[in-house]
């Protein structure tokens, strides 16, 4: 029996939270917002799964490796899509009700995939309905448990993490900003992070306020290695008004098609049209819009008729109703929006990172499953597989099966003190331009202000130039120093600015187009061996924020279910 902290309440994070209190471990189950609240909850599409006869793990496998353009670890891709039926079966066993219709469970058909295989649940509500369902199952194994002081489950709302703890190189806890403020430390034999993506990088995401990236962070600060951070997924159909509601792929699935302001579809000549893999519709919208002078195109679903619209995408269309849009009836202004980070904290086909005691699973983690740019409906998927892994290595000796992160990734060097020059990547022009912003007019940091400066320079098009006045204007911010009266915002903001600074040099030092990452100034895809492999990031130890404690010795018990 082992201690175990996981943080984030996604399907990641429930996921493995509710493994490991169902092995023994004693699990204190840490969530920012409230515990329903997560990127799972806001997913519409649905989850990828070979459950059909006619359909194969090797047809899904085939169909993840060519949306992750030559960038995915084939290991890590086989485990995805031959685990998958099985956590899809346990998603239903833990409650998940999804669509049927007269030949079993239903499925859609979305971008890139070569085959109807995405399941849903309430029209385009399967998110919420995994949630709930698992929210659910991890207070009902609250309440079972609550009587026994060694085993079962704490759960810690409005709960930040602030740092990792760490002792003789070893992860072996977290402090925490509570919801009164108070900072904590808890220590435990084994953290797993599940702490999502970072939307919140950029002025336009379909993620919700939560997505900072605190795990990332937090992991890369205590010396973690971090990378594919400058692959992030533009969803190609937000809808166009406030708060950028996503449209989910499954509307184009059904028939619906794109068109300019003239009424005009423009994806015909483009392979796969509508469906093309995510960063090929992004960057064509893109391109339509920067015709017309940045106006929104228009997705047209008319032709689907109000009954399916209504009964199969119920949550966007109360999301247009609510904008005063009748999609049934006109076309509705849509636009790309940050969605989902292929990068994150390296790790192996079982969750472990290169720090001995940290694990991450979901969208926090860089599996490699994703390479360059996700197939639709896969991010479910990887959250439950690989923290179902993750919660099995625990009684896995970490020092017997350590892993070397120098293979298939490749090592670019140390990433320089960010709070002092430009991080690696970046040319000395960078450097030049830093020293110039910093003698004039530097505009002062806001969250809002990095959000435009990554959503101009680092967004769904990139240039050299770009990335340069990017890098510059990040090295010139502060956040300011941080006390124990820092306040979430203000952790929030350390997180964004240090991982807004860690994309932006990987961006510059990926010097082609790949999936997600397109580069007018390199905008071919370079076909030498070293451009397919990862660009990673690891903080100088010297540089290395992390919370230090007192070496400490488990319990024999301890020791025997989570070797280290």
């Amino acid at each position: 029996m082992a201690s175990v902290i996981v943080i984030g309440s996604g399907l990641a994070g429930l996921t493995a939270a509710v493994r490991a209190t169902d092995a023994g471990h004693r699990v204190t189950l840490v969530t920012k917002a409230a515990l329903d609240e997560s990127n799972t909850k806001y997913a519409q599409g649905g989850i990828a799964a070979a459950l059909f006869p006619d359909d194969s793990v090797e047809a899904h496998v085939l169909d993840t490796l060519r949306a992750g353009a030559g960038l995915c670890d084939e290991d890590a891709v086989q485990v995805l899509c031959t685990e998958g039926p099985a956590r899809v079966r346990d998603l239903i066993r833990f409650g998940v009700d999804f669509d049927r219709d007269e030949s079993g469970i239903s499925r859609g058909l979305e971008a890139a995939h070569s085959r109807s295989r995405v399941l849903h649940s309430g029209g385009d509500a399967t998110g919420a309905a995994i949630q709930a369902a698992l929210v659910a199952t991890i207070r009902q194994r609250a309440a079972a448990n609550s009587l026994h002081s060694t085993t079962g489950i704490q759960i810690l709302e409005h709960t930040m993490l602030i740092e990792l703890s760490m002792s003789s190189g070893r992860v072996v806890g977290v402090r925490l900003l509570g919801p009164d403020a108070q900072v904590q430390s808890i220590r435990a034999d084994a953290v797993i992070l599940a702490t999502g993506g970072a939307g919140t990088l950029f002025r336009h995401t379909t993620n919700p306020s939560v997505a900072t990236g605190d795990g990332v962070a937090a992991a890369w600060r205590a010396g973690a290695s971090v990378a594919d951070l400058e692959f992030y997924q533009f969803h190609p159909t937000a809808l166009a008004v406030a708060g950028s509601p996503l449209v989910s792929e499954a509307v184009r699935g059904e028939g619906a098609v794109l068109r300019n302001r003239r009424g005009e579809r423009f994806m015909l000549d483009i392979p796969g049209e509508e469906l093309a893999a995510r960063d090929v519709v992004a960057r064509a919208i893109a391109r339509e819009m920067a015709e017309q002078d940045g106006e929104p195109v228009l997705l047209d679903a008319t032709g689907l008729g109000r009954d399916l619209l209504e009964s199969r995408f119920p949550t966007i269309t109360a999301a247009c109703r609510a904008v005063g849009l009748d999609w049934a009836l006109d076309p509705i202004p849509v636009a790309p929006a940050a969605h989902y980070w292929m990068g994150g904290v390296v790790t192996d086909a079982w969750g472990r990172t290169t720090l001995p005691g940290l694990f991450a699973v979901g969208e926090v983690a860089r599996t490699g499953a994703h390479g360059a740019n996700r197939l639709a409906s896969n991010s479910l998927l990887e959250a439950a597989v690989f923290a179902d892994r993750a919660v099995r290595a625990l009684s896995v000796s970490f020092e017997a099966a350590s892993f070397d992160v120098s293979s298939p990734v490749e090592h670019v060097g140390e990433v320089a003190p960010l709070t002092a020059r430009p991080v690696s990547g970046a040319t000395a022009r960078t450097a030049a331009a830093a020293e110039k912003i910093g003698a004039t007019s530097t505009p002062a940091f806001s969250r809002e202000a990095l959000q435009h400066v990554m959503w101009d320079s680092a967004g769904v098009h990139r240039s050299g130039a770009g990335l340069e006045r990017a890098a510059a204007t990040l090295t010139a911010w502060s956040t300011g120093d941080l006390t124990d009266r820092a306040d979430v915002r203000q952790l929030e903001n350390r997180n964004l600015l240090d991982l807004a600074r860690l994309a932006v040099a990987a961006a510059l030092a990926r010097t082609e187009s790949r999936g997600a990452h397109h580069r007018a100034d390199f905008p071919h895809t370079r076909t030498d061996l070293a451009w397919s492999r990862s660009w990673t990031a690891h903080r100088p130890s010297s540089m290395r924020t992390a919370h230090t404690v007192a070496p400490h010795v488990p319990d024999t018990a301890a020791r025997e279910a989570i070797a280290c």
